[in-house]
């Protein structure tokens, strides 16, 4: 979790725990201190139907804050604003997801887009689980990225919000290029289809019925009589 999202969270249970107190103080006053029950001496104990929360399970995620920005809504009583935040969430094992939320305060928009994000998340098969198996590109709206499989040692050639979310993603080695407008929305969107759009050799033979070992077969066979014509034509 990074530092600006990190500090942000807990000045918000700072607030909702103070907010806790207050409601629990509340609600003594009203009772005027009754401790005992009607019926017998017993210490009167107030059941909370509210299930306590869990632990989070969820600390091993990279959270990567993008673009915040503030928006206004003009209604018939004058305008409303408010903070709209685009958020990517991963596990840095080949999942990753990304939200847009919006909110009164940063902290509250930065919170819902996280959550959301979360949800829904996907999982991205990786190449040894450090690159992607195939070059690939994608637009949305003018936004057109490039992302090729690189070999190890090579790192994540990338910049802006491409590179966030393969950082969040696991990639170790790639290089990709945004091309077009740098809108961090339309970007993340491209990156993502692109990314969705990968398959692993299994799973393509699988949907084609055949064995990985056929696979690789038919493909060493083609690429044997691509390199036999090339040689042709020279």
């Amino acid at each position: 979790m990074t530092d600006d999202i990190q500090t942000s969270l807990q000045a918000l249970e700072e607030e909702a725990a103070r907010d806790e107190q207050k409601n629990e103080r509340g609600n003594n006053n009203r009772r005027g201190g009754r401790k005992d029950n009607k019926k017998g001496g017993e210490k009167f104990e107030r059941k909370d139907k509210r299930e306590p929360r869990e632990k989070d399970e969820d600390a091993g995620y990279v959270e990567k804050l993008i673009s915040v920005r503030r928006v206004t809504k003009v209604v018939k009583g004058g305008k409303n604003m408010r903070f709209s935040a685009l958020v990517i969430v991963g596990d840095g094992k080949g999942k990753v997801g990304y939200a847009n939320s919006k909110a009164r305060e940063v902290p509250d928009a930065i919170k819902k887009a996280v959550s959301k994000a979360k949800k829904r998340m996907i999982k991205i098969p990786l190449k040894f689980g450090r690159t992607v198996h195939y070059d690939s590109n994608y637009y949305k709206g003018s936004a057109r990225v490039y992302i090729r499989s690189a070999k190890a040692g090579t790192g994540v050639i990338a910049g802006g919000a491409m590179r966030s979310l393969f950082e969040a993603l696991g990639v170790q080695d790639v290089v990709a290029k945004g091309l077009g407008t740098n809108n961090p929305f339309n970007v993340v969107r491209a990156t993502f289809n692109a990314l969705k759009e990968n398959e692993s050799p299994r799973e393509i033979a699988k949907r084609r019925g055949l064995s990985i070992q056929d696979l690789n077969h038919r493909r060493r066979v083609l690429m044997s009589r691509k390199w036999v014509e090339k040689e042709a034509a020279e």
